[in-house]
This record gives C-alpha cells, sequence and structure tokens, in this order.
C-alpha cells in the first residue's frame, strides 16, 4: 500500500489543474456543510480567527460574517491567490501561504476552524499539533473541527480518526454532529472551548 502524497506539490498540481478541485464553491453540499459551522459557531462576533487550509476561500467568505479578523493560509500558491481574490473586498481578511505546521501563536485567535486538513497528517503528528494549538489558546476560545467521513486514497486518516485525536483536559466539550449522507458520505462536526 502506497503512503498518499500530502506535499505541497501534490495540492499545488490540483489547483492548477482545477480552480476549485473540490467544488467547493458550488457543490450544495459544500454549502451545507459550511452553513452548518456557521451556525454551530453562532453569530459571534469573534475577535480573531485562524482558519489554516482554507483552500479558496469559500470558508473563509463565510467566516468573515462573524469574524472581526480571519487569518487564513493554505499551502498552494494558486489556492491562495484563488482565496485573496474571493476575499479582496473583505478588509477584515488576510490570506497567507502557509500551514498548520508553521506553529503561529494561537493566543492571538480567539477561533480557531480545522477544515477538512486533519486526514492529510499522520496520528502523531496531529496529535503534537493539536495539543500545541490548544496549549497556546486563550481561555474561552473556540476550536471547531469538521470533517468528511468517507474514505479517499490521498488522505492518511479518516474523519473519525481525525476528531477522536482531540484529547486535551484543557477543552471541554460543547457540541458534537454527525451527518449521514448516502451519497457523499456525510461529516462530523464538533466544538471545544479552551477552559482557564
Amino acid at each position: 500500500m502506497s503512503t498518499p502524497d500530502t506535499s505541497a506539490e501534490f495540492f499545488e498540481a490540483m489547483f492548477e489543474s482545477s480552480v476549485d478541485p473540490w467544488n467547493f464553491a458550488a457543490d450544495p453540499y459544500e454549502q451545507a456543510r459550511y452553513d452548518r459551522v456557521l451556525q454551530a459557531l453562532g453569530p459571534g462576533p469573534y475577535r480573531r480567527a485562524y482558519e489554516p487550509g482554507c483552500s479558496v476561500g469559500v470558508l473563509t467568505e463565510k467566516l468573515a460574517g462573524i469574524c472581526e479578523h480571519v487569518h487564513a493560509c493554505d499551502i498552494s500558491p494558486s489556492a491562495v491567490a484563488a482565496a485573496q481574490q474571493r476575499c479582496t473586498l473583505l478588509p477584515g481578511v488576510t490570506v497567507m501561504r502557509g500551514s498548520l505546521r508553521d506553529r503561529v501563536c494561537y493566543q492571538e485567535y480567539d477561533l480557531i476552524v480545522l477544515s477538512e486538513i486533519g486526514y492529510y497528517f499522520e496520528a502523531a503528528e496531529w496529535r503534537t499539533l493539536l495539543n500545541e494549538v490548544v496549549d497556546q489558546m486563550q481561555p474561552g476560545a473556540t476550536l471547531l473541527l469538521s470533517h468528511w467521513l468517507g474514505h479517499s486514497t490521498d488522505h492518511v486518516s479518516i474523519g473519525d480518526e481525525v476528531h477522536d485525536r482531540v484529547v486535551n483536559d484543557s477543552l471541554q466539550h460543547e457540541l458534537g454532529e454527525r451527518h449521514p449522507d448516502a451519497e457523499r458520505g456525510g461529516f462530523r462536526l464538533d466544538r471545544w472551548r479552551r477552559l482557564p
């Protein structure tokens, strides 16, 4: 069994071949998932949000409606360019090339959204990254994960594994949802709050 390619070059090739390879902007299923993410977050306002793996910025644009500032990033330059174009009229949105592996200063954010990226990390690295995020989060800050529950050859893990690896005594689990979809596989959504 071959190891999935999760390199920056792999993702850039995908975005070079299609401006929106997962059809995030137009797919009704994806739009419904984004709507549920926003409902789970509530009206806000959040002061500063961090969204790594933003792809073409569809969720980024929606988060801007409940956040004063959104810092989004992606490892694909083509995805970053598309997200910047989508959010060009939103002064509170910053989109840059980067990755969750960059280890930003998470204490600056009161909302961290990890959507559709967790299954590209090996289990040990994902746990390490999650613990680094949580350990730096400010008390009361929100962590939200949303991931597809299907199977793909380019994924290292499946959605349930990604969410089940969020184990940290500094988090209070506030919301857990599964949205089945016979055709698409459905998605899982979980929300936590950082304890003092």
